[in-house]
């Protein structure tokens, strides 16, 4: 019996920490593998880990610009070249960016599927051509993608009345844990937590803003970054050293490390608004975070009920954060809640078997020379 061989492109690489697309690839991996895969990711230099990862996948780590507007093309182009001539039987395409090089993909026989993540046009952090060439991206994908998967009920409406083109729904999963310590410094349900990309569209500024008087009466742990170093990264590094109370984490590539955090927050901000479902939201959930989150659509998809919705403002921010740390009560059944829903709907065994579907699917079209 012949092994199937899968191609999966367009993230750092594996095994990698850097956000969700890693995270699913380090779930999803070692999934195929155990179903009888061949699997090769591609990744970047300096993003790949060299140890728990998985003997059995294989890491092709490709050459690519390591700029912020300039890396997702030139890795995802050097990958899909690469990825031609070793002809996998099918491939796994993350973010729309790599639509532009699908051609080269299927004129050599190799089916695609392609993670259309959110809609990168409608972030902030993205310039004028930035955002054109993503939505063009976007267009190339619609166009030239054997299938398409969707993370949310929303975004597929959204890819339908915009491209006319239906995906697949495949969320992401949560990782349920033991119990772990109270991270060092801290007391547990006596923290806010937030745990973002430092870009606008993350609510982040609104954020800060409130814990210039939450951080009166609470301590604050912040995890994240701008990626690139700037002006929010220069304003949390002031805050951290003119206020005691303020914890910033920076990125966290140790899971424990993290899922400590979520497990022991007071309450958990979820300040995202542009994209689908959100990675961080699912494992906050599967953590049992206390959830308060910015009213968006793909936000309420969701956590449904199990959470509670604020507007993007400081003082709706802070208002909403400080009633959940004021009841422990309301703590508890948030937790409660968002941890049974996250083990409804957000496994990460029942989104690698889709993927799984999806992929065995695509071998049938398989032109055999």
């Amino acid at each position: 019996m012949v092994t199937p061989r899968v191609a999966i492109l367009g993230t750092r690489g594996y095994p990698s920490f850097y956000g969700g697309f890693e995270t699913l690839v380090r779930h999803l991996a070692p999934h195929l593998a155990d179903a009888g895969w061949g699997v090769t990711v591609y990744g970047r230099h300096g993003a790949v880990q060299d140890h728990g990862g998985d003997p059995r996948v294989r890491s092709v780590v490709t050459a690519g610009l390591e700029t912020r507007s300039l890396s997702a093309l030139s890795y995802g182009l050097s990958g899909a070249v690469h990825s031609a001539v070793d002809k996998p039987d099918v491939a796994l395409v993350m973010n729309v960016a790599n639509g532009f090089w699908l051609p080269l993909l299927r004129a050599r026989g190799i089916p695609t599927i392609v993670n259309v993540d959110g809609v990168e046009w409608e972030r902030d952090k993205w310039g004028r051509l930035a955002k054109a060439t993503f939505r063009a991206g976007a267009r190339m994908t619609a166009a030239h993608a054997d299938e398409i998967v969707v993370d949310a009920h929303e975004m597929n409406t959204y890819w339908t009345t915009t491209f006319d083109r239906p995906g697949t729904y495949i969320p992401y999963g949560g990782q349920e844990c033991a119990r772990l310590p109270v991270p060092k410094g801290l007391v547990s349900g006596q923290y806010i937590l937030v745990v973002a990309r430092f870009v606008p569209e993350n609510s982040i500024n609104e954020f800060l803003d409130a814990v210039e008087t939450l951080s009166l009466r609470w301590k604050v742990a912040i995890v994240g970054n701008e990626g690139y170093g700037g002006q929010i990264d220069d304003r949390v590094e002031s805050m951290e050293r003119n206020n005691s109370a303020i914890t910033w984490y920076r990125h966290i590539s140790d899971d424990d490390t993290l899922f400590a955090l979520w497990q022991h927050a007071g309450v958990y901000f979820h300040g995202h608004s542009v994209g689908g479902t959100n990675p961080a939201l699912v494992q906050a959930m599967a953590c049992g975070s206390a959830v308060v989150a910015r009213d968006t659509s793909f936000n309420r998809e969701v956590l449904a009920d199990a959470g509670i919705y604020c507007e993007p403002t400081a003082r709706s921010i802070a208002h909403a954060l400080a009633a959940v740390m004021d009841d422990p009560a309301r703590q508890r059944t948030l937790r409660t809640a968002a941890l049974e829903r996250a083990r409804v709907g957000f496994t990460w065994e029942a989104v690698c078997t889709a993927y799984e579907k999806m992929l065995t699917g695509r071998l049938k079209t398989v032109e055999v020379p």
